[in-house]
């Protein structure tokens, strides 16, 4: 063999196991290198009593194999979770951490997620750390603080609470077994909240209501408001269906109503089941509040109406001389003349306007912290979702639409779609009492132009002692 091929055939039997050990190097290499296993949901930053959590993991290659929780404080670590389930693309790693149970102090730590996936390589890795958290442990419940709040209560009315919260978190009064929402009020370097609360006019309760408050860290206390129930009697009545009322109305309100079905069955799926889908979009639309007060005085009676239907009236319906329904009626039915126009008892925001089922026509005004008016029945709406409106402006005209027998408003006020009676937001006096003199002991500002007892407030006209007069 010549010299010259001689030299390329060893520079060929030298380079070529190089290359091929370089490519098998780089090879493993690369296959060692790949990313693993990630998480994709990092956990709050704060730890409570009980802290419900979940990581969510990712394989970057094949799946994952295993995954460990754990938390560390203090040189100390404890395992929380492993993953359970056969591998996957992405897992999810569900936590309950409990400082207390695992001999966790408040403070600092951390939390500490291990894993792996099953992507081949030649040299199989173990566990290792992919993500580590800090979190501060927290064990000290919230601090409430009852700063005052109506001391008279009584079913089917309303009360204000007030009281400090110096932590963030969310609040709430609780009375019974529904909740109502409180909203930050007055300086804010006081930390106090308000919450408007309304007692169901069937309230049966000792009259004993409380402020529940959770942390950030999700730690809960709760604190009694002292409170002093009085009992309320509320009307009844009998109402005859006609059965001209039932051709009017049972076609229009129940327009899917098989025609072998008799019109009596439709009114009694009306009043019945239209009414519950009213009273559960009245809590609907009472979420839709301002978190500042927007009214002023006292809320208006339209001017030469009669109450002629109380509120928390029970109706015994009759057909053909027999018993076949009993609903409860909240509001005030309110007549003048035919298509009176009908004016916003206060200043507020339009949240709703259009059908409510059994209320027809019906427009909602919002005026801040929970507080709304309805006005139902109208044959005509003239304002729409999101007008502002001023005390005294015309919204609409009376009608007869929904299930209502002759012209008049069906008038309601609302705490948080709970309905409770007018009365006490037509009385000057009731608002001193029990919304201005609660405020005043808790060092927070009037609200809504509302003076307390014995400041320069003026009285309760004489119109609205005639309409309390009448509403008894």
């Amino acid at each position: 063999m010549p010299p010259r091929s001689r030299f390329k055939f060893l520079l060929v039997l030298v380079l070529v196991p190089v290359l091929l050990a370089v490519g098998v190097v780089a090879y493993v290499g690369w296959r060692q290198s790949v990313p693993g296993v990630r998480v994709t949901s990092p956990p709050p930053t704060l730890l409570g009593h009980k802290t419900p959590l979940t990581f969510a993991l990712q394989a970057a290659r094949g799946n994952v194999a295993r995954a460990e929780a754990r938390m560390v404080q203090g040189g100390k670590t404890t395992v929380l979770a492993r993953l359970e389930g056969p591998p996957a693309p992405r897992v999810e790693l569900p936590v309950t951490v409990e400082p207390v149970a695992l001999g966790v102090k408040e403070g600092d730590a951390a939390l500490e997620v291990w894993a792996r996936d099953d992507f081949w390589r030649p040299i199989r890795l173990d566990d290792r750390g992919i993500a580590q958290f800090p979190v501060k442990v927290d064990l000290t419940p919230p601090r409430i603080e009852i700063l005052a709040a109506t001391q008279y209560v009584s079913p089917g009315g309303a009360a204000v609470v007030a009281f400090r919260l110096p932590e963030a978190g969310r609040a709430e009064v609780r009375v019974g077994g529904q909740t109502f929402p409180s909203f930050p009020y007055g300086p804010a370097d006081k930390g106090a909240r308000i919450a408007f609360i309304a007692l169901p006019w069937d309230f049966a309760g000792t009259g004993t209501m409380s402020v529940s408050a959770v942390d950030e860290a999700g730690n809960a206390a709760s604190r009694a408001v002292p409170a002093e129930l009085k009992p309320r009697k509320f009307p009844h009545d009998t109402i005859e269906i006609k059965d001209a009322f039932l051709d009017a109305k049972v076609p229009e309100l129940l327009p899917q109503r098989s025609p072998a079905q008799p019109l009596i069955d439709g009114f009694l799926v009306i009043n019945r089941d239209q009414r519950r889908q009213a009273e559960e979009e009245k809590r609907r639309i009472g979420a839709k509040t301002g978190d500042k007060p927007l009214w002023e005085g006292v809320f208006a009676q339209p001017r030469n109406t009669k109450v002629f239907a109380n509120f928390a009236e029970s109706r015994t319906y009759l057909y053909q001389g027999r018993p076949i329904d009993t609903q409860v009626h909240f509001g005030y039915d309110l007549a003048a003349t035919k298509h009176m126009p009908v004016p916003v008892a206060n200043t507020g925001v339009v949240v709703f306007a259009g059908l409510l089922t059994i209320y027809g026509n019906t427009v909602v005004v919002d005026h801040g912290l929970g507080l709304q008016t309805l006005y139902a029945h109208l044959s005509r709406i003239g304002v729409k979702p999101g007008d502002r409106v001023e005390k005294g402006q015309e919204i609409g005209r009376s009608g007869t639409s929904g299930l209502a027998i002759g012209d008049h408003l069906h008038y309601e006020v609302l705490v948080h779609g709970v309905s409770v009676t007018p009365l006490e937001w037509w009385d000057a006096k009731w608002l001193r009492d029990r919304v201005a003199k609660p405020l005043k002991q808790a060092g927070l500002p009037e609200i809504g132009g509302i003076s307390p007892p014995g400041d320069d407030a003026a009285p309760a006209s004489t119109a609205r002692h005639s309409a309390r007069r009448r509403a008894r």
